[in-house]
């Protein structure tokens, strides 16, 4: 058994303990496998061990990925910040954005989708412990920017993502993802249709999991440490 393998089940176990301690069933949580800085030969250990989503965080690695890795018709999330130039390639490569936190943003990938192409799945990332070196939609301008992702044509809004800062503290860290949970309900209450909740990776799954995550990127867990 390879490490990556080896990884992929450990990590699988922690996800079904999790979902079974907050009363989910574990198909509830997908696996999203980030794996940023790793070789297509170690995505494709990942998808004979069964994994089928893989995240990316650089637009040029993660296209060379996707055009080496075509025939195994894997689904890829684009989870790093986004810039404008960049736009065209993740529209064109990608079947999910977790990361969006512009309408200007949002715009130009509705635009550079294809029309014969399925729509991009995206989620808005929302800055939920108000750090200011970090990506996110303030909570305070979140209804505002989904109304207007909501009216594009070729994307699909499906939810919310956040990264709240590292804390080994588990009630700051449920505190974070209850908050993103509850922003969910709150747009959904208000006439939106969203089911996704991207949060939690490696060190804080679990909590992530107990307020609600149906996805959840690992990359340290399953890949080993990033590398340069």
């Amino acid at each position: 058994m390879s490490s990556i393998t080896a990884n992929l089940q450990a990590v699988r176990e922690r996800i079904e303990s999790a979902a079974r301690a907050a009363g989910r069933p574990a198909q509830s949580v997908r696996l999203v496998a980030v794996s940023k800085t790793f070789a297509s030969a170690a995505v494709r250990e990942a998808e004979q061990a069964g994994q089928r989503d893989f995240g990316e965080n650089y637009v040029t690695e993660g296209v060379d990925k996707i055009d080496e890795l075509r025939s195994l018709g894997l689904t890829w999330h684009y989870i790093g910040p986004i810039q404008s130039n960049k736009t065209r390639s993740i529209a064109g490569y990608f079947d999910w954005v977790h990361s969006l936190d512009r309408a200007k943003i949002a715009a130009r990938l509705s635009e550079a989708r294809r029309p014969g192409q399925a729509e991009l799945q995206v989620c808005i990332q929302v800055n939920v412990s108000g750090e200011a070196t970090k990506s996110g939609v303030a909570p305070g301008d979140l209804a505002t920017l989904a109304t207007q992702v909501a009216m594009l044509p070729r994307l699909k809004l499906r939810g919310l993502m956040a990264i709240p800062e590292p804390t080994p503290d588990e009630k700051l860290q449920r505190a974070r993802f209850a908050q993103l949970h509850e922003l969910r309900e709150r747009l959904n209450r208000e006439g939106f249709s969203m089911d996704t909740l991207s949060m939690g990776m490696s060190a804080d799954l679990e909590a992530a999991i107990a307020e609600g995550a149906t996805m959840v990127r690992v990359g340290t867990a399953i890949f080993g440490e990033r590398r340069s």
